[in-house]
């Protein structure tokens, strides 16, 4: 019994230690008041936010996990913080289309604009796993 609960607590910090828990916004890396206020034109059809996880797992799982959380070997954004869950859509749409190359964001400009919403609506969707009690 011993060995199995050592073996369960290895593989547990094993999963934390690959996520960016650490992980704080660039303060300098502001969307202009502009592109902040965009309004995201498929706010009232969540089910375009499935077509956004496609992308995502495509696109963005390799930097911050399947999960959103990051990868602290990657030093990439956990995406569940409300660091990043209270910016408006239009700042999260700036952000994926502008990238922050300095700090190894890439500019997702190559995708059409409607999947760029949809991954914002798929972000939206990102919550972190419920604690076991």
């Amino acid at each position: 019994m011993r060995k199995f609960l050592w073996i369960i607590m290895l593989a547990m910090s094993l999963g934390v230690s690959a996520q960016n828990l650490t992980y704080w916004p660039d303060p300098s890396w502001k969307a202009p008041e502009s592109a902040a206020a965009q309004v995201n034109p498929f706010a009232n059809r969540p089910e375009l936010a499935a077509g956004g996880r496609k992308l995502f797992l495509r696109n963005c799982a390799e930097c911050h996990g399947k999960d959103g959380t990051g990868k602290a070997k990657k030093h990439s954004a956990n995406l569940l913080i409300p660091a990043i869950q209270l910016q408006s859509d239009g700042t999260l749409f700036w952000k994926l289309t502008n990238g922050n190359t300095g700090k190894g964001m890439p500019s997702f400009s190559k995708l059409p604009e409607p999947e760029r919403w949809q991954l914002v609506m798929y972000l939206r969707e990102l919550k972190p796993a419920p604690t076991a009690r």
